[in-house]
């Protein structure tokens, strides 16, 4: 920071009472009121009016009277300034600064205190001081140009703020090879004794003191130069945001309006800086940002915009992004879910419109790889975020469920961080009733589910009966279906040709047999089956849930009730049917689970024959294959 001093008398105004004075014989025979100060000077013995072409004017006009007094109330800069410019005519010592430039350059104007007048007057030596020493250091311009916030329209014609900007900009875009002045930087882990060279954003710390408008007219004119990449931009945005906009993990230190709207102006300024290109700014100061937007409310535009650009890097983001308070006096719940709800439902509708011919492909059968791997990255970002806000003891289930809900299918490969977030829901909330648990548990794919979470799902008490004999049942069709596959694998290749199968009593109850189909488990469901009960559970094989009809179960029985291949390795007619007897419908997974959970919930029948309902649909599948044979 430089200085300018001026003058080599001592100090010599004083205060008395509300009175401004300067030690002298001579009696004072000028008085100017400047707000409720006076100051009590002289006309004539000292160079005071001789120096300031407005007071010689004003004097003139009061004509011969001994004492003369003129009120200078709207003097820019007050009272202070026009001390400064005063002390400077009775040779008072006065030093000139960044700091106290403005107003006293202002004031001097104000007073036409020109080299016309005198020779060496003030207005003169400002000027050199401003464009020798100010203009030249890169501080002392950004502090400079701080200063007329005071005085904004004086600052503007008189082309204070023109000339600032200019230097901060040309300094901003000099190669970082020649910066030789000193600035501030003090990132996390930096220190300026390890690090030789220049880092590119060294300008973007100090010009974040800087009033919001005059940023703004910075960055735009850098940005007008295209010689900077829009990183850097983008990066001076984000510092700025983090010197001036509140915390919104905690309560903020003055919620007046006065605060909310400075604050508001700020987040419409800086959203409506951020460069065009999608690498400007990370998506973190992005969600970042329209936190802080939805807090302090601002307009519909700002938000709408905050959301476009925080959904086209929706993938790029973490849980800790996403992680924000609700500040709405009816939502009791600690996480804003919604606004997770309304990121992703924009994501949503720009993935469809970028290219809604890949994502019908990626809908329908995931050919367009990149579609689908951004749909998984978001994907696997709300299933972890739905852990966290799981554990929230106030959050309402429908809002859980909307958002995963929100997810499309093919955004998920697997369902087990959805498992895990329901899983931690009901463990928080063990008082939630039996319909909640259901709805939970309805988003839950099986077929999606790896076999260490399904071994899990099995022996997990928190979910409702529905779901662990969905997970049963499910696993025996698995089963059943490997079993299959493999037999008919084995007769193909020693004999090359279709064989019936001759089925055994063990093979018609190998749903529920005690070998190597039995899934034992902490968790017993009683179903009472003729003489003793039957146990069901997980060790070895694991769940899936859904309620879907799953084809990996299809068989078929032949007019002698003999098990055959499955239907697709039948060989057709002539006409493209199934030779007759060879059709069946077999009891399907879900409906015996529907018989189960009725009997249960209805109470009805103290005893539940799974193995006989099984047997049953088997034998009606057989009667009308006999019928067709008749």
């Amino acid at each position: 920071m430089k200085f300018m001093k001026i003058g080599t008398k001592p100090d010599t105004f004083c205060t008395e009472e509300a009175s401004r004075t300067v030690i002298s014989d001579v009696p004072s025979d000028l008085l100017i009121q400047i707000n409720n100060i006076s100051y009590l000077l002289h006309k004539l013995q000292f160079p005071l009016v001789p120096k300031c072409g407005l007071l010689q004017r004003l004097c003139s006009d009061s004509g011969d009277s001994e004492k003369v007094s003129i009120e200078l109330h709207d003097i820019p800069g007050g009272e202070d300034a026009f001390e400064l410019c005063a002390k400077f005519c009775y040779g008072i010592t006065i030093n000139l600064s960044a700091y106290n430039f403005v107003p006293a350059f202002c004031a001097a104007k104000f007073l036409r205190m020109t080299e016309s007048l005198e020779k060496g007057n003030f207005v003169p030596k400002l000027e050199a001081f401003f464009n020798s020493c100010i203009l030249e250091g890169w501080k002392d311009s950004i502090t400079t140009l701080e200063t007329t916030v005071k005085l904004p329209d004086w600052s503007e014609n008189l082309g204070i703020i023109r000339k600032c900007i200019d230097s901060i900009v040309e300094k901003i875009l000099t190669p970082p090879a020649k910066v030789s002045w000193s600035y501030t930087y003090t990132r996390p882990g930096y220190t300026k004794k390890q690090h030789h060279s220049v880092p590119k954003d060294w300008w973007t710390e100090d010009i974040s003191d800087l009033d919001v408008d005059l940023f703004r007219c910075i960055i735009t004119a850098v940005a007008s130069t295209y010689m900077l990449p829009p990183q850097l931009i983008g990066e001076a945005l984000h510092v700025y945001a983090c010197r001036w906009l509140p915390d919104t993990t905690r309560p903020p230190p003055q919620t007046d309006e006065q605060f909310m709207e400075k604050n508001r102006r700020i987040v419409d300024t800086i959203v409506s800086m951020i460069p065009g290109d999608k690498r400007a700014v990370c998506v973190g100061f992005l969600l970042r940002l329209l936190i802080v937007a939805n807090y302090l409310g601002v307009s519909p535009v700002t938000k709408t915009e905050l959301l476009r650009r925080s959904s086209l890097q929706l993938q790029e983001a973490t849980v800790n992004d996403l992680i924000s308070p609700s500040h709405s006096p009816t939502d009791p719940e600690f996480y804003d879910i919604d606004l997770v709800v309304a990121v992703l439902q924009s994501f949503l509708v720009l993935w469809r419109r970028q290219s809604p011919a890949a994502a019908s492909a990626s809908e329908s059968n995931g050919s367009s790889a990149q579609f689908l791997g951004t749909m998984r990255k978001v994907g696997k970002l709300i299933d972890s975020y739905l852990q966290v806000v799981a554990r929230d003891a106030n959050m309402p289930v429908s809002k859980l469920v909307s958002l995963a809900e929100a997810l499309p299918d093919i955004a998920r490969e697997d369902h087990d961080d959805i498992y895990k977030a329901i899983n931690i829901y009901l463990k928080e909330h063990g008082d939630l009733s039996k319909a909640d648990k259901k709805r939970l548990c309805r988003i839950l794919d099986c077929q999606k589910l790896s076999p260490e979470v399904r071994a899990h799902a099995v022996k997990n008490e928190r979910l409702p009966l529905r779901t662990v004999v969905q997970v049963l049942f499910f696993e025996q069709d698995r089963d059943r279906a490997s079993n299959s596959k493999a037999a008919a694998t084995h007769d193909h290749h020693h004999k090359h040709k279709l064989l019936p199968l001759m089925p055994s009593q063990s093979q018609s109850q190998e749903l529920f047999s005690t070998g190597k189909q039995t899934v034992p488990t902490s968790r017993e469901l009683d179903i009472h089956n003729g003489h003793g009960k039957l146990k069901l559970g997980a060790a070895d094989h694991h769940d899936k849930f859904t309620s879907s009809r799953g084809d990996h179960s299809t068989r078929r029985t032949n007019v002698a009730g003999k098990k055959d291949f499955p239907l697709h390795l039948q060989t057709k007619r002539s006409d493209g049917k199934f030779p007759v007897g060879t059709e069946r419908k077999i009891v399907s997974s879900t409906e015996i689970q529907e018989q189960v959970e009725h009997q249960l919930e209805t109470g009805s029948g103290s005893k539940l024959d799974v193995k006989k309902m099984i047997q049953k649909g088997s034998r009606s599948d057989h009667g009308r294959d006999k019928g067709k044979d008749r």
